[in-house]
């Protein structure tokens, strides 16, 4: 009898110890790498952390995130992505399309996912097969710009316009198809069209001086990380030459173009966020998640910019309306958190 009730003793304490027993949490290492320094892609990687942080707390998992910037260096973006497979990373995240397309292929057969965010052409980068379908161990959030609908705002605020500058970088892959809507748009509006290229800020501020040389009456920079870039360095030059420069993000606004078309780059961040934990915590298969995409109907006004135009703000945000789910104002700066401050 005594034994009988020392093991029900022993028994009973054993349930208590466990039942105090902290039940550990589930751990998760994240590796993010970011292809640029800029606003927009700044903003989608403060989202990505911010969201995981609230995820992570809401159901007692812990994100470990590794992030860095590869600053468009493809030697740099190696050492990271090798560092990051080295550190054995349960998933990996690939801000832009050069990060994306990496990361693919580093990862290829392995069991390593890859979530990426501002792809502007998943399907034309060969990073996805369908966007519903993805078809292997990818997918991710879009930044897809609608040009059509940038032509239309230029339009709305200049009728009559005759010559349109395209400015962007060659060889991002993010303007490729945006430039080539774009052509075929004004080639079936019969408008004229002047293209000026750079790779880097010295070859971009030239361009921007040859396309005012051009005498152009607008200026179209699709979702293109190189010009970002520079846009600090030469905003001002369009607006002394009286042009407007319409470009596909916000972040352009920001840096002080005058409007800036495209998705709310804070909830792409957040979005892709849900993604990777979704992945992660729920076993969610890559190669059939959806790639997300966004309605691309916001438009940003710089209205300080506006103003050294000589355009009227509420008479450009009537002629925007019809055409934006919605016009939003902001003012020049070099990062979003220096505007909310």
């Amino acid at each position: 009898m005594k034994k009988r009730v020392l093991a029900i003793a022993a028994t009973a304490m054993a349930t208590m110890m466990m039942m105090a027993s902290p039940v550990m949490a589930q751990d998760f290492k994240i590796g993010i790498c970011n292809y640029v320094d800029d606003a927009s892609l700044n903003q989608i990687v403060d989202n990505i952390q911010s969201r995981l942080k609230e995820i992570g707390e809401e159901q007692d998992v812990n994100f470990d995130v590794s992030y860095d910037n590869c600053n468009a260096d493809a030697n740099v973006m190696e050492q990271i992505i090798s560092d990051f497979q080295a550190d054995n990373v349960d998933l990996m995240v690939g801000i832009a399309t050069p990060v994306a397309m990496r990361m693919q292929s580093a990862t290829e057969g392995t069991d390593t996912p890859v979530v990426f965010s501002a792809v502007s052409d998943p399907i034309g980068s060969g990073l996805v097969e369908d966007l519903d379908a993805p078809g292997a161990n990818i997918t991710g959030t879009s930044d897809y710009l609608d040009t059509a609908s940038i032509m239309k705002l230029i339009q709305a605020v200049n009728p009559d316009v005759k010559k349109i500058g395209l400015l962007y970088d060659i060889g991002q892959d993010s303007s490729t198809t945006a430039i080539q809507e774009a052509k075929d748009y004004l080639d079936k509006e019969g408008i004229e069209y002047v293209e000026r290229t750079g790779t880097t800020t010295d070859e971009v501020q030239l361009a921007a001086d040859a396309l005012v040389a051009d005498g152009v009456d607008a200026v179209f920079t699709p979702t293109d990380n190189t010009i970002m870039t520079a846009e600090l360095s030469i905003y001002e030059k369009f607006i002394d030459a009286g042009i407007p420069q319409y470009t596909g993000a916000d972040s352009f606004a920001l840096n002080g173009a005058f409007v800036g078309y495209g998705v709310d780059y804070a909830n792409l961040g957040q979005k892709t966020a849900d993604m990777i934990a979704d992945i992660l915590m729920n076993d969610a298969d890559p190669a059939t998640t959806s790639v997300e995409t966004f309605d691309n109907g916001t438009a940003t006004v710089n209205t300080e910019t506006c103003e050294g135009l000589g355009l009227d703000l509420e008479t450009v945000k009537k002629d925007f309306e019809p055409l934006c789910t919605q016009v939003n104002e902001i003012v020049t700066a070099e990062s979003f958190d220096d505007v909310e401050k």
